[in-house]
C-alpha cells in the first residue's frame, strides 16, 4: 500500500488513533478495488457502503468524498473510538458530506439496516469471532445488510510467518510501526497480536492496540460464507513487488502458491432475483 504522508508535528503525531490511520489504512486503494469488484457484478459504481468495525470512521469520511452521491454507514461497539472519529475525521468534512455519513454504536451482529450496495469488514476485524457459529451469524448479518446484487468484502491474511512469534517493523516519517505476533496456538488457531509505535525522536507507545484473534483459513471463510447464504464467493490475492512486499494489486484466483506472508480479499455476492 502507498506510504502514508509524514506525520504533523505536535500532539497529533503522538495520538494512537492517528498513528494507526497513517500506518494501516489506505482508503483510496480500497475504493478502487471496491469499485472494480462491484462494477464487474452490477455494471455500475457502488454508492452506499456499510463498514462494520468502522473504528475512527476514516473510511466512511473518505468514501463520501470519493463521489458526491456516496453514502456511508459505520458500525462499531467502542463509543470513545467513534467519538474520536466524529471529532477528527468527520469534522474535516463539509456539512453536506457529513450529512451523508451515519455512525452507530452497536454490535455488528445486530445491525442489518439500512440495506447497502457494499458491506466491508477490513483490517481482519472479524477475526475477533472465534467459533464457526459466531462467524456464520456475523456473515448472515452482513448478507441481510445488502441490496440484491450487493457485495460483502473482507480482507484475510496468512502464511507461515503468521504462525510464529515475530515483530515486523515498518518505518514512516517520524515514527516506526511495529506489528507483533506474541503467540499462536495451533490447536485452537488462536493468536495474540500487538501494535506498537516507536517515535524517531524518543519514546513511543507500547501495545497501543492488542488483538486476540482466531486465524481463519481461506477455505473456512469461504465455506462459512456459503453456509450463511451467499451465492458466490471469490478470492482476490495480492501480488508482490520486486522486494517481495505487497504491491496493492489484487487479482481473482482459484489456487495460489503459499508464501511466508500473504494478504487477500473475499468478495461474497447476493444474486439479483432472476439472475
Amino acid at each position: 500500500m502507498p506510504t502514508p504522508s509524514a506525520p504533523k508535528k505536535g500532539p497529533k503525531s503522538r495520538d494512537p488513533h492517528w498513528l494507526y490511520q497513517e500506518s494501516v489504512q489506505s482508503p483510496e486503494v480500497h475504493f478502487n478495488f471496491f469499485d472494480r469488484v462491484f462494477r464487474e457484478r452490477n455494471g455500475r459504481a457502488p454508492l452506499s457502503l456499510k463498514e462494520d468495525f468502522c473504528g475512527t470512521a476514516l473510511l466512511a469520511a473518505e468514501w463520501v468524498q470519493w463521489r458526491k452521491e456516496n453514502t456511508a454507514f459505520g458500525v462499531d461497539l467502542d463509543g470513545p473510538t467513534l467519538q474520536w472519529g466524529r471529532s477528527h475525521n468527520l469534522a474535516m468534512l463539509t456539512d453536506e458530506e457529513r450529512a451523508r455519513v451515519t455512525l452507530k454504536r452497536d454490535n455488528v451482529l445486530h445491525v442489518t439496516k439500512p440495506a447497502v450496495d457494499l458491506v466491508v469488514a477490513l483490517n481482519f476485524s472479524y477475526y475477533i469471532f472465534r467459533t464457526r457459529d459466531t462467524l456464520r451469524e456475523y456473515f448472515r448479518a452482513a448478507r441481510q445488510s445488502l441490496v440484491p446484487g450487493g457485495v460483502f468484502i473482507g480482507d484475510m491474511f496468512g502464511g507461515w510467518e503468521a504462525q510464529e512469534p515475530m515483530v515486523e517493523k515498518t518505518r514512516h516519517s517520524g515514527f516506526t510501526y511495529l506489528w507483533e505476533l506474541e503467540k499462536y496456538d495451533p490447536v485452537t488457531n488462536h493468536a495474540r497480536f500487538h501494535i506498537h509505535f516507536k517515535f524517531h525522536d524518543r519514546g513511543g507507545i507500547k501495545r497501543a492496540f492488542t488483538y486476540d484473534w482466531r486465524s481463519w483459513t481461506v477455505a473456512e471463510i469461504r465455506e462459512i460464507l456459503l453456509e450463511a447464504g451467499f451465492n458466490d464467493v471469490e478470492i482476490y490475492w495480492e501480488g508482490f513487488d520486486k522486494r517481495g512486499g505487497g504491491n496493492s494489486v489484487f487479482r481473482r484466483v482459484t489456487t495460489v502458491q503459499n508464501s511466508p506472508g500473504w494478504v487477500g480479499f473475499f468478495a461474497a455476492s447476493v444474486r439479483k432475483k432472476g439472475a
